[in-house]
């Protein structure tokens, strides 16, 4: 069975990740995009029996209704987010991963919100909204 980890930046807040994430995407939000610092990032989808914090236990924040994103408190790191809309799911930033490169983007999300400069040939299908079906009105970006 796969098995993949995760640290923060300063090592206080590590976690194992068990079995194939089944989504993983670029997002080009502008909610992510502050929250991130960073001109898009990439989530990697997981249920929340996949995984497991090792080492601390994250923080966490809400700006977005029905959003909630987990950071290192220490150290600042981006870590994951949940949303009501799409229960059962975390959202892990490639970033906080051991080995980002284990984890090729299947689709790009809020294309319409990317920055202008952002040029990208990857044939992957780009997609103005979120690229999952949620199931309540929480967390638009887009609106």
């Amino acid at each position: 069975m796969r098995t993949e980890h995760g640290h923060c930046f300063c090592g206080a807040i590590a976690a194992t990740f068990t079995g194939d994430p089944f989504w993983i995407c670029f997002d080009h939000d502008d909610d992510c995009r502050r929250a991130i610092g960073g001109p898009m990032t990439i989530w990697i989808g997981y249920s929340h029996d996949q995984v497991t914090f090792s080492r601390g236990q994250p923080q966490t924040f809400s700006k977005t209704r029905g959003v909630v994103r987990q950071f290192c408190g220490k150290c600042g790191t981006s870590i994951a987010y949940t949303d009501e809309g799409l229960p059962g799911e975390i959202y892990v930033c490639i970033g906080f991963m051991d080995a980002p490169e284990r984890f090729p983007p299947q689709a790009h999300g809020f294309w319409r919100q990317r920055l202008p400069f952002i040029k990208m040939d990857d044939g992957l299908a780009r997609v103005d909204a979120y690229t999952r079906r949620r199931t309540a009105p929480l967390g638009r970006p887009d609106l």
